[in-house]
């Protein structure tokens, strides 16, 4: 192909690319496939580098390694990676004596192996669900990258695998306490879990145990911490309603703790506290950094909370977890996370940590009368560590760091905090590393952003990025408005008829990136995904000048239109983070900075789309109608380039090799376009 695809306009005048939107039509599929043609064929040039980038990447990784295993009961629970495999296999062992996490190979059985259910395909594993007697497993399997699962039942004793006759599942399975009921959850015609059933093995039929009408609102069934109770939790953006039931007794009717006041959040969990069992809810009654409230175990419900950490204006709660040895806060205090003990019969203390900018959060949940819990912990330039801290003395012990393979000294890179500030004087953070020999002058650099839902996008290691560290790369994430870096005002600040603090956020740490030398204008790149898709979208459009290659990930670019169509999956439950446009004034807001609608006759910096045919949360179309009007538009002859991965959803291919060629792929067209290839 001698020229970029050109898309046929549709009569349309407010939307002339609609006719992307008919999927499975073969003027569509011919379409999408030329795209990927003329990305293919832009980028032959960089076959060779992507190949080398891929081996690299692939050369850091340890592809034979077993995970930190898990005890539970008789058993150690684990998973097992192996050269070659795309996904890891799943096998438990015999628990040894005492405090032994050594895995016993003569006991060891296969529970699981994804690699012969994927034939080479797609797959994304949902729920991996033990029995609470350890006889059965439950497990739900993605096989196109939609999001809808079909659910199994393995007997561990025989082998046999059932596969439950329900359709349209959201990929849950819990267990109550019989080791026979399920409760799964189904989706509605916009892929919202809006009912719950529960399953007795060896029925014919499934009963519906709740149905949530409200579009707003999605439903999530779990287990307690202490494991005797189960939780429905009926949210929505802005609101919560929890339900529970005794996992003894699965037949009963669940009992609601709250019932839904709009603007309440609450999130209860079931444990002892000060020897007793207890309700623990963590609510936002108090104001909107949430507090902390129990109440006896025979009274749950609201009248009877009672204040058991008040609500701090300057710290977000942002968890409360329980163990029979005390409950764990998990807290956000300067854009950083926190994590604060209250032992049983000892004084509070905070875990103590040796970076400035890291990761920080409970790993898995261990045995409930466990003396210790599990903590993740990295930073940007220190691979993942499973700590174990021990509840009553806070000693820490470091049980597994993710390996580097080959040469690798995190000191030879420098981690820093900055502070941009916003054209409203609010001070953004900036988390950033680079080689240390890089720093004090300007150099190619990445930054990254989100900046949706109250997500909180703190600093994490990469094997992949060492890659582009070790060309001279900094890396940067700007932890703009709209995310959950600084609490829950953060979050608000970012949002609805705020949402364009969040653009300018991000232009404003590109520019003190500019400014204090780190970089400048021609040797920035900036990508984001999904919502933070969106977010590179509009500063393209507002700020093209500032940037020289953007990636947009499954990008929610066409949001205006996306928004103005209930039917599609998210968009009703979405009002409540970027508003409901059949109201006109929502709608000028929402057009003022929908990246679709705002391409313009200007010139843009070379961009490498990314989508997802089987994507449910951001449809293909978005990129695929956005790539099309810049062609049009645009007044520059920039690389411009859209790929729609066939096999893939909205977290794009599943196998670990194919993610990583995907990455290599992206960081070859930066490579090329910033002239470094």
């Amino acid at each position: 192909m001698s020229h970029a695809p050109i898309a046929r306009i549709d009569t349309d005048a407010q939307d002339p690319y609609r006719w992307l939107e008919n999927r499975d039509a073969r003027e569509v599929l011919d379409y999408l496939h030329a795209e990927n043609d003329w990305t293919e064929a832009q980028l032959a040039d960089g076959a060779e580098l992507r190949e080398r980038l891929f081996e690299e990447i692939k050369a850091r990784i340890r592809e034979t390694d077993l995970s930190l295993p898990t005890p539970w009961g008789a058993y150690l629970y684990y998973s097992r990676t192996q050269a070659g495999d795309e996904y890891p296999r799943h096998y438990r062992c015999a628990r040894p004596a005492g405090v032994s996490l050594q895995v016993d190979d003569g006991s060891e059985e296969l529970l699981l192996d994804p690699n012969a259910l994927a034939e080479g395909g797609y797959l994304s594993l949902g729920a991996f669900s033990i029995s609470p007697d350890q006889t059965r497993l439950a497990y739900s399997l993605d096989t196109q990258g939609d999001e809808i699962y079909r659910l199994f039942v393995k007997d561990l004793a025989s082998g046999a695998v059932e596969e439950l006759p329900f359709d349209d599942c959201d990929g849950s399975l819990t267990w109550a306490n019989d080791s026979r009921t399920l409760f799964f959850g189904e989706l509605d015609a916009t892929h919202r879990p809006h009912k719950l059933y529960r399953y007795t093995l060896g029925d014919a039929e499934a009963a519906l145990v709740f149905n949530e009408p409200d579009g707003r609102f999605f439903l999530n069934c779990y287990r307690s911490s202490s494991e005797r109770q189960l939780i429905l939790l009926a949210n929505s953006k802005t609101t919560c309603e929890a339900w529970v039931l005794d996992a003894d007794r699965p037949l009963q009717a669940f009992v609601c703790l709250a019932p839904r006041e709009e603007g309440h959040e609450y999130y209860p969990d079931h444990g002892r506290i000060d020897g007793q069992w207890a309700w623990v809810v963590r609510s936002n009654q108090a104001g909107i950094n949430f507090a902390l409230y129990r109440a006896e175990d025979a009274t749950p419900t609201r009248e009877h909370w009672q204040e058991l950490i008040g609500h701090d204006p300057q710290r977000m709660l942002e968890e409360a977890s329980l163990n029979a040895g005390g409950f764990v806060l998990s807290l956000r205090e300067g854009g950083l996370p926190v994590i604060q003990v209250h032992p049983v019969g000892a004084r509070s203390y905070r875990v103590e940590l040796p970076d400035a900018a890291y990761s920080l959060y409970g790993q898995d949940s261990l045995e409930f009368d466990s003396p210790v819990l599990r903590l993740r912990y990295e930073a940007l330039n220190r691979p993942a560590q499973v700590r174990q801290l021990d509840i009553a003395s806070g000693a820490q012990t470091v049980l597994k760091e993710t390996p580097v393979e080959g040469p690798f000294d995190a000191d030879a890179y420098v981690s820093r905090r900055l502070w941009a500030k916003a054209p409203d004087g609010t001070a953004i953070p900036i988390s950033l590393v680079a080689r240390r020999d890089v720093l004090g002058r300007p150099a190619p650099l990445y930054l990254y952003g989100y900046g949706a839902y109250g997500e909180s996008l703190d600093p994490w290691f990469s094997h992949a990025r060492l890659s582009l560290l070790e060309r001279g790369f900094v890396f940067a994430i700007a932890h703009v408005r709209g995310g959950g870096e600084l609490g829950e005002a953060w979050y608000r600040g970012g949002k609805l008829e705020h949402k364009q603090n969040t653009f300018d956020d991000f232009i404003a740490c590109a520019e003190h990136l500019i400014a204090e030398g780190y970089t400048r204008t021609e040797r920035l790149a900036v990508s984001g995904g999904s919502a933070g898709g969106l977010l590179i979208g509009a500063v393209l459009n507002q700020r093209p000048e500032l940037f020289a290659a953007a990636i947009a990930e499954v990008p929610f670019v066409d949001v205006l239109n996306s928004m103005q169509n209930p039917d599609l999956p998210l968009t009703v439950t979405e009002y409540d983070e970027w508003g409901d446009p059949s109201d006109a004034a929502v709608h000028a807001r929402i057009k003022g900075y929908a990246p679709y609608e705002n391409v313009r006759a200007q010139a843009y910096p070379a961009i490498l789309a990314i989508a997802g045919y089987h994507d449910s949360r951001v449809q293909y179309w978005e990129a695929a109608k956005w790539v099309a009007k810049l062609r049009a538009t645009r007044s520059d002859d920039n690389l411009l380039l859209l790929k729609t991965d066939f096999g893939a959803g909205h977290g794009g291919m599943s196998g670990r090799y194919q993610a990583l060629k995907d990455v290599a792929l992206e960081y070859g067209f930066l490579l090329k376009v910033l002239g470094l290839a």
